[in-house]
């Protein structure tokens, strides 16, 4: 292992191929995040290690078991002249359940009004464990499309081991402190599950053939957050002139 790490090369791929699991990764996080929002406090930092954890566990496990995942992009049958892989139907299909859920999400912070911390043991670890079965469901879709990247990239599988356990690690150190402050800016939240319907739509689209460039995509969302930090240092400043 140790000789594959001896050429500069390596270390480029593992440096660019880590860079890209983060950059992929925070679609995971803005999910996780959201999802352990609805929790009661004591459990939101639980719930989001456990759910990176899984998203550790489902990619080290998919590139352990990389001949299958190489396997999921030959086409499986022809829709209409355009060929299904199983990585198309996973992407659809995860990309659907993405779009619903975050628009759920929306609906439930704008229009509904349910309590967030329920009473006794057993509805706890009731939402808990649903909160962590969507968490895993989603790991599978994001960790199948980055196991999948970064076989196109890299050659050698310590690389990619080594990659996906960093980039883990980072997104591990971030996660809560993203996660406060997503639950402290309401305004952020609906911004957030509005990237999820956005991620979800790509999802779907990159699963029939549409190939989009995620750099506009994760452009458009870092530009759409900027406006929204602006506007809440500006409403900020208007609370303590007013004051």
């Amino acid at each position: 292992m140790l000789e594959v790490f001896s050429s500069p090369e390596t270390w480029v791929s593992l440096l660019t191929l880590t860079a890209l699991e983060i950059v992929l990764g925070i679609d995971n996080i803005v999910f996780i995040t959201i999802l352990a929002g609805k929790l009661p406090p004591g459990e939101r930092k639980k719930a989001t290690r456990l759910g990176l954890g899984g998203a550790l566990v489902s990619r080290l496990a998919l590139l352990a078991a990389i001949s299958w995942v190489t396997k999921l992009t030959a086409p499986l049958f022809s829709v209409m002249g355009y060929e299904v892989s199983g990585r198309d139907l996973v992407l659809i299909l995860g990309g659907l359940f993405l779009m619903a859920k975050a628009t759920f999400e929306i609906y439930d912070k704008v229009e509904a009004a349910h309590p967030l911390v329920t009473d006794g043991k057993a509805a706890r670890a009731t939402q808990l464990a649903s909160v962590i079965g969507q968490i895993m469901l989603l790991d599978l879709v994001f960790s199948l499309d980055s196991v999948i990247t970064a076989v196109g990239m890299v050659q050698h599988l310590e690389v990619m081991v080594v990659a996906v356990i960093i980039a883990i690690i980072v997104m591990l150190v971030f996660a809560t402190a993203i996660g406060e402050f997503v639950e402290r800016h309401p305004s952020i939240k609906i911004l957030a599950l509005s990237f999820l319907v956005m991620i979800g739509v790509l999802l779907v689209a990159e699963g029939t053939g549409q190939h989009f460039n995620r750099g506009y995509v994760y452009f458009a969302m870092a530009f759409s957050l900027a406006i929204e930090l602006l506007n809440m240092r500006y409403r900020a400043r208007s609370q303590r002139l007013s004051a």
